[in-house]
């Protein structure tokens, strides 16, 4: 009963805070941007209300501390099963009395802050800020980067291509030095991007930030070239120099260095010394908010470039497209007065028109008016000063949206942000509202991601696969600033000796630590309530069962021990816990006192089994067991009935899902590529929810699934499919025939954009010797036939088709495929006219064993001169290879070749014939017809072709890239 009463009694302090203060929080928080005392006062609230979470997390640890630790202990001897332990009795007295002084501590603490709160005369927020309802909003309002606004920008841009196309002795410097939010970046990305720099340059991009490191610098510079490799824990400058130099010695680059903020030449020298090795007429284009470190990095004052502000008319049509779109020229007449005042506002600056533009999308007349009269253009503070426009779409968001959006500068400066991590940070801090059901935080948390991103407080949106919701998202460097500011704590700050005063000042202002240095290693009472924490040194820290508030772990890609796996099993209130290769073999039975875990990824390590305890954490939805060495999965997986995620891929040994798989009725997503999973139990396809099936490949056979289980499996047929048919008997493949006739399941294929069919298995001869060989042909071709779909199909491979004939689609102008990959296609004798495809723009045709003749119709050339005839009008690569028995490929006649309307192959530039032994010569006119953009024709193994054309006069046999025959001076 005292337990329960303590929770209570907590419990209700906390809701004193929350009902005596909420109603004058907003106007608090606006306050504070321009009064430091109230800054003051609210730090001491949070601090207070840090406190008060923190002593409730003590109690319940407390209890859940006593509850595992009676638990773990052996049975007791009967008749004594009944009798406590005087020690646990001790303990529970004693941190009742702890818990009591903390509680009237923090209410004396409690009590000052409410009577300064009077002094303030705040008011009271009658008008409900943006978050706490649901704003209703289509995803396609986000802001296109590709409106480029300004007709200085364009001006800039074409001088600074010109100037870098310019041939110079040494790598040159150009710079773009202005203010945050004037648009340096987007004027780099659309020099980045010109289609001149498309041939013969090797384009790098790098956003640099701050702390400017040059090995971190150098390390992206290598990633991006792609050619060099340093190991992900090496940090030697040396190496990492040195791989550099390798990476861009001899090749003409265009490196964009975004956003540099040091004017320390010591740093910048070493990197500039290897890129040098670059060849001659490299550039280097830096953006930089200051003219000092242009200079310092080597600019010349003719090469820097200043973009100007936009004018208030550029500004206005910036802020009319985004707070206006789809509205008529009428409506925005009515706007323009108020919406010129306010753009008057901006300064010139893109950011500023963008940000407004959003905030005033959800707002009448009178809220224009509102944000042009607003005081914040009037305050003093110099600090504000740099992002009024910030400070308007920030004071109009929730106290919750404050914070999820304030909390972002825990991240550096251009840090790619996963969604999905930061709003489970967020749910660590206990920023999201508690929603009843299964996932509805997590849901919350999208839309509050997605409502800070329609304010513009995220830019380089990345959406996932079906574009539902945000996986992917930056923060602009003015905003980060912004987040920065926020969090700011201009009062003197607690520290010790034996802390870092930077990790120490991280946890005060953030609760969240990203531990990086090996100085110390050891947890201090200052690190105490820390509830999000990256660790990325050599070793657990000493002393981590202290951190009993920490709530999201992540010591991925560290060695641990199952020593160090069992202390960090005494964190009772994780939820996320990210365990990628750590070099672990075993998981200890104390992983199921882990009680609250939501998450949890142990990828990459040598786990061969799970203990059974695991399967007790009854909270879990996300598990990610990618690339262990596990051989099976036990049945016991049906009791995590929350589970949404499950990643096993690539894990090779096993064979088969239990059926208690299909109890997971929350399962959304499952991953099983890279198993050995043959047959899927099928009461999956009744998994409503799940939406991503994630397969190498989809088997079908008498050993296998039927194809009609695609049907149940329509949700995940969106992008690609692999399918392995495998076939033993004229009657499956008439089964199969039938099957794939289903207008259910044809309706299904229609949403692939890639298909891959593989035949497999031998046939009964006897059986397949009782029906005619056209017979038999005619099966194949309607399989084929029902299987491919017309609509969407992007890429198709078929591979052990035997019938003689390809399906009539492979010759259809109606049909959209970019790529045709045949293989081991045994009775096929010619090839149908493939010309006629619109955008096929790759062809394979590999092991033909029929093929002899590669007639005319192959162009689909059916017309006379007087029509303009284009035969393969797209295609850009062919390549034939081990057709043995192929002797002839026939050529155009002389008129077609003369023929100015009629263009064969316009834009082919690679072709290849590898093992073809029987073709004696190639179709000279039809080559010919080809334009200059065939660079490579690449003949190997063919012995036929080499005694009609003979060696390569120019002795240029081979080159460094492609060993393969060069004949093309003996045709041209």
């Amino acid at each position: 009963m005292a337990d329960a009463i303590v929770s209570v009694v907590v419990e209700r302090v906390a809701a004193i805070i929350e009902d005596k203060i909420r109603e004058v929080l907003a106007d608090a928080e606006k306050k504070e941007m321009n009064d430091q005392r109230v800054k003051s006062w609210l730090k001491k609230l949070e601090a207070t209300a840090y406190e008060m979470d923190d002593i409730l997390d003590e109690w319940n640890y407390s209890l859940l501390r006593d509850e595992m630790e009676v638990s773990a202990e052996p049975e007791q001897k009967i008749g004594c099963s009944f009798i406590p332990s005087p020690c646990l009795c001790f303990k529970k007295v004693s941190v009742r009395r702890d818990t009591a002084m903390k509680i009237e501590n923090v209410k004396a603490k409690l009590a000052q802050i409410l009577k300064e709160k009077d002094d303030f005369k705040f008011q009271t927020n009658s008008q409900p800020a943006i978050g706490t309802v649901t704003v209703r909003e289509q995803s396609t309002s986000l802001i296109d980067l590709k409106k480029v606004h300004g007709s200085d920008i364009q001006r800039k841009k074409n001088d600074i291509v010109s100037k870098l196309l310019l041939d110079a002795d040494r790598a040159q410097i150009l710079s773009i030095v202005g203010t945050g939010g004037l648009g340096k970046t987007t004027l780099a990305q659309l020099i980045f991007n010109d289609p001149q720099f498309d041939m013969d340059w090797l384009k790098i991009w790098v956003c640099v930030s701050d702390p400017f490191v040059a090995a971190v610098v150098a390390k992206d510079i290598v990633k991006s070239v792609g050619k060099e490799t340093i190991p992900p824990n090496d940090d030697q400058l040396e190496l990492i120099l040195q791989k550099l130099k390798a990476s861009v010695s001899g090749k003409k680059f265009l490196l964009v260095l975004d956003d540099v903020w040091t004017e320390d030449s010591d740093k910048w020298e070493p990197l500039k010394i290897n890129l040098e090795h670059g060849a001659a007429g490299s550039k280097i284009l830096v953006t930089t908010r200051n003219e000092r470190v242009a200079k310092m990095m080597g600019t010349l004052d003719g090469d820097i470039y200043h973009p100007k502000e936009l004018s208030p008319e550029e500004c206005w049509s910036l802020l009319r497209d985004t707070s206006l779109a789809g509205k008529s020229e009428e409506e925005w007449g009515k706007f323009e007065n108020v919406g010129m005042k306010i753009v008057s506002k901006c300064k010139g600056l893109p950011l500023a028109a963008v940000v407004l533009g959003r905030l005033l999308r959800f707002k009448d007349m009178e809220g224009w008016k509102h944000v042009e009269n607003s005081e914040i253009w009037e305050l003093d503070n110099e600090d504000v000063k740099l992002f009024p426009h910030l400070v308007l779409s920030y004071n109009e968001l929730s106290p919750a949206l404050k914070r999820c959006f304030s909390y972002c500068a825990v991240y550096p400066k251009d840090h790619r942000i996963r969604a999905e991590t930061l709003i489970q940070e967020w749910m660590a801090q206990g920023y999201l509202p508690y929603v009843r059901g299964n996932g509805a935080v997590e849901l919350k948390g999208r839309e509050y991601l997605e409502n800070l991103a329609m304010r513009c407080l995220f830019q380089d949106i990345e959406k996932s696969e079906l574009g539902e919701h945000i996986e992917w998202c930056k923060m602009h460097d003015i905003v980060h600033d912004f987040a920065l500011f926020l969090r700011k704590n201009d009062d003197n700050e607690r520290s010790c000796q034996a802390c870092d005063p930077s990790l120490v000042s991280h946890v005060q202002k953030y609760r969240s630590l990203y531990w990086d240095k090996e100085e110390s290693c050891h947890v201090c009472d200052c690190l105490k309530s820390v509830r999000v924490l990256r660790i990325r040194i050599a070793a657990l820290p000493v002393g981590m069962e202290k951190l009993i508030h920490l709530r999201w772990l992540d010591f991925s890609g560290i060695e641990l021990s199952k020593d160090g796996l069992e202390i960090i099993c005494r964190l009772y209130f994780l939820q996320s816990l990210l365990l990628s290769w750590c070099k672990l073999t075993e998981i200890p039975r104390e992983i199921g006192n882990l009680v609250h875990l939501s998450r949890l990824d142990l990828s990459g390590n040598r786990i061969k089994e799970l203990p059974e305890s695991m399967y007790s954490l009854v909270e879990l939805r996300s598990l990610s067991l990618e690339n262990c060495s596990l051989k099976e999965l036990q049945k016991e997986i049906g009791n995590l009935v929350q589970l949404r995620e499950l990643d096993l891929s690539r894990n090779g040994e096993i064979k088969e899902l239990p059926e208690s798989i299909c109890s997971l009725v929350e399962l959304q997503i499952l991953k099983i590529e890279g198993t050995d999973i043959n047959c899927l139990p099928e009461a999956l396809g009744e998994l409503s929810n799940l939406r991503r099936l994630k397969l190498r490949q989809f088997k079908v056979g008498s050993q296998y699934n039927k194809l009609g289980f695609l049907k149940k499996l329509h949700r995940h047929l969106i992008g690609s499919l692999d399918l392995e048919i495998y076939c033993r008997s004229m009657s499956e493949l008439v089964e199969l025939v039938e099957d794939a006739r289903q207008e259910q399941l044809k309706t299904r294929l229609q949403k692939l954009e890639t298909l891959e069919i593989y035949f497999w298995g031998t046939m009964n001869e006897m059986e397949q010797s009782s029906l005619s060989s056209s017979s038999s042909s005619s099966l194949w071709m309607e399989v084929v036939e029902a299987l491919v779909p017309h609509d969407k199909l992007k890429e198709l491979k078929i591979r052990g088709y035997k019938g003689s004939r390809l399906p009539h689609l492979m010759s259809s102008p109606l049909n959209f495929i970019k790529q045709i990959d045949l293989t081991r296609l045994s009775e096929v004798s010619s090839l149908p006219a493939m010309g006629k495809l619109p955008l096929l723009e790759i062809l394979y045709i590999w092991e033909m064993e029929q093929l002899k003749l590669v007639g005319r119709e192959f162009l689909g050339i059916e017309s006379s001169c007087d029509d303009v005839v284009v035969a393969f009008p797209k295609l850009r690569i062919m390549s034939f290879g081990k057709c043995s028995k192929w002797e002839e490929w026939e050529d155009v006649t002389e008129e077609e070749e003369d023929c100015v309307a009629i263009s064969i192959m316009p834009c082919l530039t690679d072709l290849t014939i590898y093992s073809c032994s029987s073709l004696k010569k190639l179709p000279h006119r039809l080559l010919r017809k080809a334009p200059s953009s065939l660079w490579s024709l690449n003949i190997e193994g063919s012995s036929e072709l080499v005694k009609t054309y003979g060696e390569d006069k120019e002795g240029s046999a081979c080159s460094q890239h492609n060993p393969h025959r060069v004949l093309r001076h003996q045709l041209f």
